[in-house]
């Protein structure tokens, strides 16, 4: 029944919604009900799923290099420490700086020609520091003797990340990873707003097509794709999660 829940929630918020739509007689401009949206979804179907596979696309590659470059560093801070102190006030820097901000010098220095470049530098600076951060703080986390005990097996550097590190930090990666996924999700939006041209053809430009030619409830059919495809990668993370841990990490033992 607790699986149900939500979506017996989810269809008494949306009865709600129809029913004050048409009792409060708002336009359909200014809210559309339900209905309309569904209407518009369905309409418009083949041209919101291709610009759907264009956004996934970007969250897709900015997530592969906020995963990789964030993992890699956070193992060079962890081996490191002068380079950790000479780096890591610039990678803050760079989080701390609203991407909108600086998104369209990225676009003048990559080129109006390589949009969606463009585009995947813009959601990886959004999705790349929870990586770095949370693997950070798991490679930190790990219990000195088990560090001994490897020193004792004469464990080489490599034989030390792969068997110990890796696996012992790997709740903390997987957290970084779930937040970052939907990060990159987001920047891919902001990127996609900020190039504001036709070249870019994901959701967000659909958004902003829409709602030029007033076309509210196509704008709501974009959004709810959106939702979709922040709800989809969540779960997928979340399954892959519980597959690396079920068996071994106590946040998974009944």
């Amino acid at each position: 029944m607790r699986y149900f829940l939500p979506l017996i929630v989810g269809c008494a918020l949306l009865g709600f919604w129809e029913f004050y739509v048409a009792y409060a007689e708002i336009p359909k401009f200014v809210l559309p009900p339900p209905s309309a949206i569904g209407a518009a979804l369905v309409d418009n179907f083949a041209g919101l799923i291709d610009a759907s596979l264009v956004t996934l696309r970007i969250t897709g590659f900015a997530f592969f290099w906020a995963m990789v470059s964030g993992l890699g560093l956070a193992v060079l801070f962890t081996r490191a420490r002068a380079v950790e102190l000479a780096f890591y006030p610039y990678v803050v820097t760079l989080q701390v700086t609203p991407v909108v901000a600086i998104a369209p010098l990225i676009l003048i220095w990559v080129g109006f020609d390589n949009v969606e470049t463009a585009m995947v530098i813009i959601a990886w600076i959004v999705a790349f520091f929870p990586v770095l951060s949370n693997s950070v703080q798991g490679l930190r986390s790990i219990d000195g003797q088990l560090h001994d005990l490897m020193t004792l097996s004469r464990a080489n550097g490599w034989q030390r990340l792969l068997y110990l590190e890796i696996p012992a930090a790997l709740p903390a990666i997987l957290t970084g990873a779930k937040i970052s996924a939907g990060l990159a999700l987001i920047g891919a939006v902001v990127a996609e707003f900020v190039a504001g041209s036709g070249a870019s053809t994901g959701l967000a430009w659909r958004i902003i097509e829409a709602g030029n030619r007033l076309e509210i409830a196509t704008m709501f059919a974009a959004l709810f794709l959106l939702s979709v495809l922040g709800i989809g990668i969540f779960y997928l993370l979340s399954f892959v999660e519980w597959l690396a841990l079920r068996r071994w990490h106590e946040s998974f033992q009944d």
